[in-house]
């Protein structure tokens, strides 16, 4: 046996080492800043005194019971374990003094430190406000929220000041991120708009995943552009292109929607990979078209608006959502070398109805043929005695060269007058 063995030996068998080594041996003193577990051992509404295991009761002071909420300290009971934190100095008796509210203070630094890393949001309300942003409660904290790192402001009325403005969230619930935390410079930064951008991440990608084509759903219209309408589907913007806004023909958005406004819409598409969803306003609305083989036929006569004109003719509003044509060939018995000098943007017509094919959501529209039933010929007139098999001049139907002629003056009169 060598003489470390022999000195392990006595140790492993020694009842001194067995002592010495009993955990009530490595008990250190606290020191000052240090955080400890106690018991209650009595408790006043003057003092607390909490067992840390020294030779004397420590002690929680009168001036520290007043910082704890009325709640805090009824939940206080002797017997029950707290945490302290230790102070660096002595009561006149020689007791360690302690407080339960600078624990708390710093676990709410730790807390904070903790969701800082892990990048959790919260829910904490406005406690107050100045001229650089609002003071949001967290714990026994004050965090500060710049106004950069606001969302959105009350609205501004006549006359209101910026500070005004951010008194008026004061009372409010804000979800917010930490993203600055200095203990020792009691600095802790809070973000609505970091916390904004999270939550709608999480949304983004959970919408994504569920959302399908054909789904109907309920949104908030955020923004409105020439080229469509932007859309809040909680999480998540779709576009409802302009021309999936209605069966008619829209210039733009505003003259449908208005920002604000909820509205339901029809989803077409989700495209995943590019984290975009197209919707539809007019998908949810009758299709005007579906219903123009039962509402009109070939021959009728119907009133219309003139909704453009080009250099073949000119487009007429049937009813919302369904056009027509009147080929430049169908708008006078005339040569005409311009739509234009015949009809004319916004004017209201009479035409007839030529042609109906639905299913290539066409109709075609005659406005001379209209002018041949306003016009018929005179009973017992040149034209009754000519032989049947006799054409009629060319470009006029049934009707003499000048008597069209006549037509086309009085309908061009009517259309100079409207």
């Amino acid at each position: 046996m060598n003489e470390f063995t022999g000195a392990q030996q006595d140790k492993e068998t020694s009842p001194m080492w067995q002592y010495l080594e009993h955990e009530e041996y490595n008990y250190q003193a606290p020191s000052p800043g240090d955080i400890r577990e106690g018991v209650i051992l009595k408790k006043t509404n003057y003092e607390v005194l909490v067992d840390l295991g020294l030779k004397r009761e420590a002690v929680v002071p009168y001036r520290d019971i007043q910082k704890l909420s009325p709640e805090e300290f009824e939940a206080l009971a002797e017997g029950e374990r707290v945490r302290v934190f230790i102070l660096p100095n002595e009561d006149e008796e020689g007791r360690r003094l302690v407080s339960i509210n600078l624990a708390r203070v710093r676990e709410d630094w730790e807390r904070a430190k903790a969701m800082h890393e892990a990048g959790e949001l919260f829910e904490g309300e406005v406690i107050g406000a100045n001229k650089g942003g609002v003071i949001v409660a967290f714990g026994r904290l004050r965090g500060f929220v710049p106004a950069s790192q606001l969302v959105r402001l009350p609205p501004q009325r006549e006359g209101q000041s910026h500070q005004e403005r951010l008194k008026g969230l004061v009372g409010r619930q804000l979800t917010v991120k930490v993203i600055e935390v200095d203990p020792r410079r009691r600095r802790l930064i809070l973000s609505e708009r970091a916390a904004h951008r999270e939550r709608r991440a999480a949304q983004r990608e959970k919408l994504l995943a569920e959302l399908q084509p054909g789904d109907v759903r309920r949104g908030t219209v955020t923004n409105l552009q020439s080229f469509g309408a932007f859309v809040d589907l909680g999480g998540a913007d779709g576009l409802i292109h302009v021309s999936e806004l209605a069966w008619y023909r829209v210039k733009h958005p505003r003259e449908v929607l208005q920002v604000g406004q909820e509205v339901e819409v029809y989803v077409l598409n989700v495209d995943r990979e590019e984290n975009r969803i197209a919707l539809s306003l007019k998908r949810l609305q009758p299709d005007p078209w579906m219903q123009v083989a039962q509402k009109y036929n070939r021959g009728d006569t119907i009133e219309v608006e003139i909704t453009n004109v080009t250099s073949f003719g000119a487009f007429a509003r049937v009813e919302e959502g369904v056009e027509g044509l009147i080929h430049v060939s169908e708008l006078s018995h005339e040569p005409v070398e311009s739509p234009a000098q015949v009809v004319r943007r916004g004017q209201r017509l009479r035409v007839q109805i030529i042609s109906i094919d639905p299913d290539r959501q066409r109709i075609g529209l005659s406005l001379k043929r209209v002018e041949e039933q306003a016009f018929p010929e005179p009973e017992g007139s040149e034209v009754d005695a000519r032989p049947a098999e006799e054409e009629a001049p060319s470009g006029h139907g049934d009707v003499p060269q000048e008597q069209a002629d006549d037509n086309h003056a009085v309908a061009a009169g009517l259309n100079a007058e409207q």
